[in-house]
């Protein structure tokens, strides 16, 4: 498994257009995409430094992971996102090393990227997502 690097940064809020304003008006960042991602239940504003993503979700659904998220904790971090070369390596790695992870393989995500998630319990607390970028 290679890590390529920080994709993004994924930050649940309650309000996309109030949220938005601060990342792209006031500090510049440049808005690159909405997606719509059914699965998820999510739709996310995505912004790139050029450096790393900021993505910002917000749910579509009442019980989505996102709304469980935003009703016990508030806006905030919800997890980082590494870049690998090969997730279905990662995937295969990962599992040998009994890390724990949210479901058996990858879904597609924001970007059409293939995705998984790594579980907190075997990161020390923090949600991890893995997304390989669409040839």
């Amino acid at each position: 498994m290679k890590i390529l690097g920080i994709e993004h940064i994924g930050i649940a809020v309650k309000n996309l257009e109030e949220s938005s304003r601060f990342w792209n008006e006031i500090l510049g960042i440049e808005f690159t995409a909405t997606d719509d991602v059914d699965g998820q239940g999510v739709i996310t504003n995505i912004y790139d430094t050029g450096a790393g993503k900021i993505e910002l979700l917000i749910s579509k659904y009442p019980d989505s992971p996102i709304a469980k998220f935003l009703n016990s904790r508030g806006s905030g971090i919800h997890h980082i996102c590494l870049q690998v070369d090969n997730i279905e390596r990662a995937i295969k790695y990962l599992s040998e090393q009994d890390v724990n992870l949210i479901g058996n393989s990858a879904v597609i995500g924001a970007e059409g990227y293939k995705v998984i998630f790594i579980h907190p319990n075997s990161t020390g607390g923090v949600l991890v997502e893995l997304a390989e970028k669409k040839n």
